[in-house]
């Protein structure tokens, strides 16, 4: 898997700057004061920094940004690369720095003379989720990579701060990897072996196959897969580090591929379907997160493994299936197949393990992606306490979450003529009526989430924490949460 950049966290005992090669990195407030790491480049520059600090292009940069002075006379750096940063600046802001130095970042080393900066791990963080490369499948060598130093007053101290960020960096990547790979390469299979080597870490992994399904009653997550040679799966993934009190449980929908089955997509875009499986990404990432940060909460990770084929065998619009809860579900559209998967391991996962709370992601419903667009992800809840807990932790990581409605008039289009239910409802709404349809697997006494990813699991273009394509939105929100909630 795609390992984050490993950063060195050194004192600010230099020298003779004069000697350093690559990028020389420091900051300067908004009123052009230089730090004493500063003020040293600037010497050695002879005032080069302070020619630019006193110009019209240093006060019209906007805070957080970063300006750029080619092969600095007097020095072997070949930049100095000047940082408009507020003393005051806030975590996230200075993480976003750290993302923009990770993109000017290259095969020349860089060093960060932070020195004092406040929030410095948090600039880690940064660099190191934006330097982000899925590059598995491309034949050409990789391009060479310096190394990256952060200069701080109290190095080990920042260290330590880094630690669990880079735990979470490496849940991170490991979500996008899963969600980039191609779905000849991620099958079931490769899945749920990729989820077993986390024992290697320290998780409780188990894989239950499709006859153990069978026994179970999970009709409506079988019904998904039954087009497709690869067989369906659910893997459990428990991590055990609080006390006895329940788990909080996590369940993903993990589509590797989805044609639409019978009702079968159009076409255009159909390639993207590899990023089907990004609501089981999520909740893979967070479980090694966890892992590696030796998290002292409860928490377990459940993914419904499946591929959505027409074939022979393939569920047809029509067919009547029951699901594990007993409910029967007319389905009218095999493309709204995700909702279907995640109807019986929402309920397994209730049955099996009685959590304190349930939080499912998945790339849901085009719907959402209308509504909402990339910037935001849609959340459902039937808890008010739970649902502000989620969105606080979204908001402090810079991740965008916006609460949807539920309703009574979004579930009148699931009344079936011949069975409990039908899988989808009418043409507006639909991400909330998929919402009311999986409601109806939760159980009233358990307070729950849902997280619509649809726009924010993968995007064409760039974010400020991610190259375009596979974002690992929902790692760092669902970490924080859990890490803030329910840890002891």
């Amino acid at each position: 898997m795609s390992q984050p950049i490993e950063l060195k966290f050194e004192g600010i005992d230099i020298h003779d700057v004069k000697s350093i090669s690559g990028a020389l990195v420091i900051f300067a407030t908004p009123d052009g004061k230089l730090d004493a790491l500063g003020r040293k480049v600037n010497s050695a520059s002879r005032k080069a920094v302070q020619r630019f600090l006193e110009s019209s292009a240093f006060e019209g940069m906007s805070e957080g940004s970063i300006s750029r002075l080619a092969f600095p006379s007097g020095l072997k750096a070949d930049a100095i690369l000047i940082v408009k940063l507020g003393k005051r600046a806030k975590a996230l802001e200075v993480r976003r720095v750290g993302a923009k130095l990770a993109k000017m970042h290259s095969a020349s080393d860089t060093n960060i003379l932070a020195g004092g900066l406040k929030h410095a791990s948090e600039l880690a963080f940064g660099f190191a989720l934006r330097h982000y490369e899925f590059s598995s499948h491309k034949t050409a060598e990789a391009k060479p990579v310096g190394t990256v130093k952060l200069h701080v007053n109290a190095p080990e101290a920042v260290a330590k701060n880094a630690k669990d960020a880079a735990a979470v960096a490496e849940g991170v990547f490991f979500t996008r990897d899963l969600t980039n790979e191609p779905a000849n390469v991620l099958t079931t299979d490769d899945f749920a072996a990729r989820l077993a080597a986390m024992q290697e870490i320290g998780l409780d992994v188990e894989i239950l196959e499709e006859k153990e399904l069978e026994k179970l009653g999970m009709g409506a997550l079988l019904c998904v897969g039954q087009g497709s040679v690869s067989p369906s799966k659910v893997v459990v993934m428990s991590w055990n580090g609080g006390g006895k009190e329940p788990p909080l449980a996590l369940v993903g929908k993990g589509v590797v591929f989805d044609t639409g089955g019978i009702s079968l997509k159009n076409p255009s875009g159909m390639e993207e379907m590899t990023m089907d499986m990004g609501g089981a990404g999520v909740v893979s990432g967070v479980m090694r997160a966890l892992a590696l940060r030796k998290a002292k909460a409860n928490v377990v990770g459940l993914v419904g493994l499946v591929e959505n084929m027409p074939s022979d065998r393939a569920t047809r619009p029509g067919d009547v299936v029951t699901s594990m809860k007993s409910d029967t579900i007319e389905v009218i559209n095999t493309d709204a197949e995700g909702r279907l998967v995640l109807a019986d391991v929402l309920w397994y996962a209730q049955e099996r393990f009685k959590p304190s709370g349930v939080i499912d992601l998945a790339t849901l419903t085009g719907a959402m992606l209308v509504a909402l667009g990339h910037d935001l992800c849609g959340v459902y809840s039937n808890s008010d306490s739970l649902v502000a807990q989620l969105l606080k932790a979204a908001e402090s990581e810079g991740e965008g979450a916006w609460r949807m409605p539920l309703g009574d008039g979004y579930a009148k289009g699931l009344k079936s003529r011949i069975a409990d239910m039908k899988n989808v409802g009418g043409r507006y709404g639909g991400a909330n009526i998929a919402a009311e349809f999986l409601r109806k697997f939760v159980k009233e006494e358990t307070p729950w989430c849902h997280l619509d990813i649809a726009g924010v699991a993968l995007t064409k273009s760039e974010t400020p924490m991610a190259p375009a394509g596979a974002t690992g939105w929902g790692v760092m929100t669902l970490n924080r949460l859990i890490a803030d909630h329910f840890e002891g």
